[in-house]
């Protein structure tokens, strides 16, 4: 039987993939897993690949190929009873006290995606249900866009299309007003969050000539050293970095925590990166240093999403505006995937899992 569910939205009936192969043994340790998501995410996020390494451990998912919300909650309750784990993701419909009450048998849920806190209550801590989610997965995708962001930023890439489509070359580029190309080289690169992102990031940038400065109430300077960074403050990261890249967790702790004094005490010329979110970010005092024309910024995430369409973000020439791509979009999903695939494995091993959360790490996530 294939392991890549059906996609047919008309079909109602839940699918049980018994993946333990021909000839292998079921142990004491084999699962029942709910894959608690739309057909079509599911299958976007799992490879038939990552899928069949769970073949000979003998563990079994069920699946509605449906994108019904109510088809999906019907499967739980004809399951529940049995279920040892619980996959979500994104789409994935909130799973309630009601649900976990019908399943007193769930032992962990494994988030195949970044943030838990909208998809599960908080009485699993009482009910001793381990919760993994796959963020760090989702971080790589992330840190490599934004080390694309800030070798493409500083070395203006953006700037330098709207002189080619207008006619002019490379004389033309190097004498755009407010813009000085560089290389990534001998710069400073300020990283606000030392978050699996930041910590992915700042790995990348080992491979690179540049001063790497870190602003985390968290990160202490002997953990800063040992990453091979500086610990500063964030008003002395912004002052004294060519490029600034946001990677703190959106918390109502850090709503608008970038305000007006924080850009301009940007350098000219400097480099503003958002792959985070939007809300942290006062972007009316953005959009006013921006206006001047003094520091560039690429955007990724903006509050709200998408911004209105008469928005500066869209129309002023320093600013590149990107719709929420940095994460995961198509095949970057299967990397999550393959993460959920080796916790449920470390699970079964009676293992930690590597991107298992506990209920105090939890306050400090998105």
């Amino acid at each position: 039987m294939s392991l890549r569910p059906p996609s047919i939205p008309s079909r109602e009936a839940a699918h049980h993939l018994d993946i333990r192969g021909n000839g292998a043994v079921k142990t004491n340790h084999s699962l029942r897993i709910i894959a608690h998501q739309p057909g079509r995410m599911f299958t976007q996020c799992f490879a038939p690949r990552d899928l069949e390494r769970l073949r000979s451990h003998g563990h079994e998912i069920i699946l509605t190929p449906s994108d019904d919300p109510g088809i999906l909650a019907r499967t739980w309750r004809e399951n529940a009873a049995s279920l040892d784990l619980a996959l979500t993701g994104w789409d994935s419909p909130p799973i309630t006290d009601a649900m976990l009450d019908a399943a007193p048998g769930l032992r962990a849920i494994v988030h195949a995606a970044g943030s838990v806190k909208p998809f599960i209550p908080g009485s699993i801590w009482q009910r001793g249900i381990r919760l993994a989610s796959c963020s760090d997965a989702l971080g790589v995708g992330v840190a490599e866009t934004t080390l694309g962001m800030i070798i493409c930023g500083l070395k203006g890439f953006f700037p330098c299309v709207e002189v080619t489509r207008s006619g002019g070359w490379q004389r033309e580029f190097l004498s755009l007003p407010g813009f000085h190309p560089r290389e990534l080289f001998d710069v400073t690169i300020g990283i606000i969050g030392a978050s699996r992102v930041g910590r992915h990031l700042i790995r990348l940038l080992k491979s690179f000539e540049a001063r790497v400065l870190v602003a985390d109430p968290h990160l202490d300077y002997e953990e800063a050293a040992s990453l091979g960074i500086e610990c500063v403050d964030l008003d002395e990261l912004v002052a004294q970095s060519d490029v600034v890249t946001l990677h703190a967790p959106a918390l109502e702790s850090t709503r608008g925590m970038l305000g007006a004094r924080h850009f301009r005490a940007m350098k000219d010329g400097a480099i503003f990166i958002n792959t985070a979110r939007g809300m942290i970010v006062d972007e009316e005092a953005l959009t006013a240093e921006l206006v001047t024309g003094r520091i560039w910024a690429i955007l990724d995430v903006t509050s709200p999403e998408p911004p209105p369409a008469h928005h500066p973000f869209r129309s002023l020439g320093n600013v590149i505006l990107t719709p929420h791509i940095a994460g995961a979009l198509t095949n970057g999903t299967q990397r999550m995937g393959r993460s959920a695939i080796e916790q449920i494995l470390e699970f079964a091993r009676g293992e930690t899992m590597h991107g298992e959360i506990t209920a105090d790490r939890l306050a400090q996530l998105a």
